[in-house]
């Protein structure tokens, strides 16, 4: 088992000095300062004791905000834990699934961990879903929506024909990266029982150091996910966790405000990068996924990463001359500008 396994490889994570982290999509704000006071009250309290099990007042909070009830709210660590229940509790082995060759890379791992087969749908030349090659799955349908590590959104309508052409097989949509885009689909949850909606707390509400994930679906759903959780872990998400996460979701003005900052930084990055020489595919993320007319995507990560600032580059088909840069705060994104500038300079004077 250990053999067949491809572990995913995760971003760096490096701790150096005067360092700029653009690698890894971590929100460039803190929490909200609700969080802190809400952990450092937990931290007085029970901590000898175990955590909810069943995450009642988070789930409640989530439920309120999405307009769903409880019982169609799944809570976990980390939305890539989420992901795992659901892989063995929805796919199953010798009924293939379906998600984007070009997407997040933990899905083929999870296949393979499992023993789920799976067809990788070519996206578009442009990076765009090809909706209709993801119509009657034999096993079901998983794919990110904005998609990593293009940052390209589809629209809610489109989403809603693959869950409509999937009857019987789950649709699993997963949103790290909503905030940052139009609509989330959770709100199709209570007219499709076939739907399950994954989001993260570590992008837009700047707790990935906490570890908190969680899923939207219908109650049959959420109870199978239930399910396996118990078979591993009753408790997945502890005391502090807990608490920080419904503090994070109860302080809407600064979800609001930091989430909006990002995105105003975004825009203002993107006419800066393509006037360097840079195309860039429309983002609907915390990130941009670009490449240069005439440096190759692994030199410019490693000259940036020898200037203290890290990007991340996949050495994978179709993206290897692509870098995906996470927007950071406008004095990191200014820096990180600056610095590119000057490699691009150094490059035309080499090689005019």
């Amino acid at each position: 088992m250990v053999k067949r396994t491809d572990p995913y490889i995760p971003g760096e994570q490096l701790e150096q000095e005067g360092l700029i982290k653009l690698n890894t999509n971590e929100n460039p704000y803190p929490p909200s300062p609700s969080v802190i006071q809400a952990i450092q009250e937990e931290m007085k309290r029970n901590l000898q004791r175990y955590p909810s099990p069943s995450a009642d007042e988070l789930r409640n909070t989530i439920a309120e905000s999405f307009s769903l009830s409880k019982k169609n709210v799944f809570v976990g660590n980390g939305s890539d834990e989420v992901l795992a229940f659901a892989f063995m509790a929805f796919f199953e082995p010798g009924k293939p699934i379906l998600f984007p060759d070009v997407t997040y890379s933990f899905y083929p791992v999870y296949a393979k961990l499992f023993h789920i087969p799976y067809e990788q749908v070519r996206l578009n030349d442009d990076f765009s879903l090809p909706v209709e090659q993801f119509f009657q799955s034999a096993g079901g349908v998983i794919l990110p929506n904005p998609n990593a590590p293009t940052g390209l959104y589809e629209e809610l309508d489109q989403i809603e024909r693959i869950v409509q052409e999937n009857k019987g097989r789950v649709v699993i949509i997963d949103e790290a990266y909503i905030d940052f885009a139009p609509t989330s689909a959770a709100r199709l949850v209570q007219t499709y029982d076939n739907l399950l909606i994954v989001q993260t707390m570590s992008k837009s509400r700047s707790l990935a150091g906490l570890r908190v994930g969680f899923a939207m679906g219908s109650e049959s759903l959420i109870e199978g996910l239930t399910r396996i959780k118990d078979s591993f872990n009753s408790y997945p998400v502890d005391r502090l966790a807990l608490a920080g996460a419904k503090a994070a979701f109860e302080d809407s003005e600064h979800f609001s405000n930091t989430t909006n900052a990002i995105l105003s930084t975004r825009e203002r990055v993107i006419p800066q990068l393509r006037s360097l020489g840079f195309s860039v595919l429309p983002s609907a993320a915390n990130f941009v996924f670009v490449k240069h007319d005439s440096l190759d995507g692994r030199t410019l990560y490693e000259q940036l990463k020898a200037r203290k600032i890290l990007i991340r580059h996949f050495d994978s088909p179709r993206i290897s001359d692509f870098i995906r840069i996470t927007i950071g705060t406008n004095e990191q994104m200014d820096t990180f500008l600056d610095e590119l500038s000057l490699i691009l300079s150094s490059a035309s004077t080499v090689h005019p």
